[in-house]
């Protein structure tokens, strides 16, 4: 009998110690994503210049028509930036025209299904047919991205810029566009 209590108890200690041991499994872990992801897209634009001409810094009858393009690029849900370049080139009136190029922080609220509204702040150069050279700009916005597929978003956003000159120019403006996700996982 007492054999037969020893290759028992070795049974379950070699049972107990089998289960104990990681076991493999065929299922790829499904939070495995790339933290980084890069989207790419073109903008049309209607902006007021706050720029009347003959340097009167106020607003004016006119809307500036443009186009511009944009980065995105996402490190983390939180830690996102934006770079962005804007020619206002159509609609000129007294020769007035205004070019930017920005990058800054961007933050998004909230994800909804589709839908993902955002805010950005924004710095960088700008210049005008009014200008000699380049002025400072700080810019601050939000909009709302609309994700259409996996690779394809449209977008819909308001910016509000302070041009560092004198007389100070407020413009603001509206743009729509749409952008491509060139790197990182495809959006479920």
């Amino acid at each position: 009998m007492v054999p037969m209590k020893r290759s028992l108890v070795a049974s379950l200690c070699i049972l107990f110690l089998r289960a104990a041991l990681p076991l493999h499994s065929q299922v790829l872990p499904s939070a495995s994503t790339s933290a980084l992801s890069i989207d790419g897209g073109a903008l049309g634009t209607v902006f007021q210049p706050d720029y009347a001409g003959e340097g009167i810094a106020q607003t004016s009858p006119n809307r500036l028509w443009g186009v511009g393009a944009y980065v995105d690029a996402r490190f983390s849900r939180w830690a996102q930036l934006e770079g962005e370049g804007r020619w206002l080139r159509f609609n000129e009136y007294l020769g007035i025209n205004q070019d930017t190029y920005l990058i800054g922080p961007r933050v998004p609220i909230y994800e909804f299904r589709r839908f993902s509204p955002y805010a950005k702040v924004l710095v960088g150069m700008g210049g005008g047919s009014f200008l000699s050279g380049q002025s400072f700009v700080v810019a601050f916005g939000g909009g709302l991205d609309f994700r259409l597929s996996r690779r394809l978003t449209v977008r819909g956003e308001y910016e509000n810029q302070q041009w560092r000159i004198t007389p100070t120019l407020y413009p603001y403006g509206v743009s729509a566009g749409i952008s491509y996700k060139i790197f990182g996982p495809p959006s479920r």
